[in-house]
């Protein structure tokens, strides 16, 4: 659904994308609901003499799961040569589809869809949930803005759904189950319609069927992006189900889940969902690339994909952490001359994004009054903040008590255990991650500064200067990476 094309070697294997979107082909809203074409297809449970062998490998449930029969020869055998003559390509593919694989299996496997699917993220954007065609496709499955909308996926400021691996590989399985009824049960016609539209597919095979030509996917007449993209992804296929046989050596994949998704309920700023995950924030933005800004959405999705190991201490870590603490705000004073498109430009947001947290019906501003605005890291001294010192996290180190932690601080007991949820006869153990709002005696000493990022600057360098902690000056500026640019201006809060 995509332009972009991958090359191995210069312009070996065209790994070309699709155009949902073909001669006014696209489905309406009359059409029949598109999430119950396709019927879950059931499987029997086994007789008695059947021997039950438990899948430890996800490849090996793959190609158990590849249905098609073998691919032609003629056509496909060119495109395999070319992806067997490149492995390190397909080694980086395969390691970019780790984390999200096995939920793609599973998902077309509930749906007892041919598994041979799980690959096309491969050909679409070589398994890169952030990649982007000049026809403005995106995500894994490269779906467009019309396609993914119809499939019900959100996109807005805040997130895309696209580009969540979750959202829209239901989207896809939606609309690769469309496409097979709607071009007759035909799995070649419909890989060919996810790249071209199922209405030029569907055109070539009536003029074949007019003039007495065969209407096999080989003899139809369809763009070359097209006529390439078939082949491709049976390529790859054949690939996968006989890797030994090509001296091809698959990365160990578990069949077992890699991800977790856990429900968040509230919006939540990345760097804190980060630092409560145990991650660092170009991890958790790695497996959550559908949250574009430097907060989940307000109004949802409200979950966030981690890994397994770590989603039980997350869903622990969340519990403490109350919603209304969960993402910082400050006050803007506004004045004469302001307008909304100015403060969200000095705040690193949008109009609409301040009218909806204001809740207001115009662009009217009144000098004097004030605004609620994301204090993202780019706040300025002009800023009131709402609370008159930020808020800190404290990870429990050994020897810690609640009582050690809330003179450290200069706060009471009872604040510490209000602010985190913690009940009187509640233990904490080493580790866990505490909000901290210092008392008054820390608030006076409390200061923030700016910092012009030089050239030769690191993170590194900064955080020695300033004494603070790398994640600290990561967490205050919202950096998703350590990458700086000269010019940029850091907020470093000092002591």
């Amino acid at each position: 659904m995509r332009n972009i094309n991958y090359f191995f070697a210069g312009s070996l294997l065209l790994l070309s994308g699709c155009q949902l979107i073909s001669n006014g082909d696209a489905p309406t809203d009359d059409e029949t609901n598109i999430h119950s074409i396709s019927e879950i297809v059931a499987k029997p449970d086994p007789t008695p003499q059947e021997q039950v062998v438990e899948v430890r490998d996800l490849w090996q449930r793959l190609q158990e799961g590849m249905l098609w029969d073998a691919p032609n020869e003629a056509y496909v055998a060119p495109f395999r040569q070319k992806l067997l003559a490149n492995p390190r390509h397909l080694e980086q593919v395969f390691s970019r589809a780790e984390p999200f694989l096995y939920l793609i299996v599973d998902e077309l496997d509930r749906r007892g869809l041919p598994l041979e699917l799980a690959l096309l993220p491969a050909i679409e954007s070589a398994f890169d949930a952030d990649a982007i065609s000049h026809a403005s496709a995106s995500g894994l499955w490269q779906l467009t803005p019309p396609m993914a909308r119809y499939f019900g996926l959100k996109m807005n400021w805040w997130y895309d759904g696209r580009n969540d691996v979750v959202a829209s590989t239901k989207a896809a399985a939606d609309f690769l189950e469309y496409l097979y009824d709607r071009t007759g049960n035909n799995w070649h016609y419909a890989i060919a319609a996810y790249n071209s539209g199922e209405g030029r597919v569907l055109s070539a095979v009536r003029h074949n069927e007019k003039v007495g030509k065969p209407t096999d996917i080989w003899a139809l007449k369809l763009p070359r992006e097209t006529r390439n993209y078939v082949p491709n992804l049976l390529a790859l296929a054949d690939v996968v189900k006989h890797a030994d046989k090509y001296g091809v050596a698959l990365p160990t994949i578990k069949n077992e889940p890699v991800i977790d998704v856990v429900e968040i309920g509230s919006q939540i700023e990345l760097a804190l969902a980060a630092d409560l995950a145990g991650l660092s924030i170009s991890e958790l933005k790695a497996l959550n690339p559908g949250f574009k800004q430097w907060a989940t959405a307000p109004k949802g999705p409200h979950r966030l994909v981690v890994p397994v190991s770590m989603a039980p201490d997350f869903v622990v870590a969340l519990a403490q952490t109350p919603q209304d603490q969960r993402v910082q705000w400050a006050r803007y004073q506004i004045k004469r001359g302001d307008s909304l498109s100015v403060i969200a430009r000095q705040f690193g947001t949008t109009p609409q994004v301040l009218k909806q947290v204001n809740q207001m019906k115009n662009n009217q501003l009144i000098a004097g009054k004030e605004l609620v605005v994301p204090a993202n890291g780019r706040t300025s001294s002009a800023v009131q903040v709402a609370s008159v010192t930020p808020k800190q996290r404290y990870k429990v180190k050994p020897g810690d008590s609640l009582w050690k932690i809330a003179q450290a601080h200069g706060v009471s007991v009872d604040d510490l255990q209000k602010w985190n949820a913690l009940g009187q006869k509640a233990v904490i153990r080493n580790g866990q991650v505490l909000t901290v709002w210092p008392g008054s005696k820390a608030v006076a000493n409390t200061r923030s500064t700016t910092y012009k990022v030089k050239r030769g600057d690191s993170l590194s360098l900064i955080a020695q200067k300033f004494k603070v902690k790398i994640s600290e000056l990561m967490s205050w500026n919202q950096l998703s990476s350590s990458a700086l640019q000269p010019g940029q201006t850091l907020t470093v809060m000092l002591q």
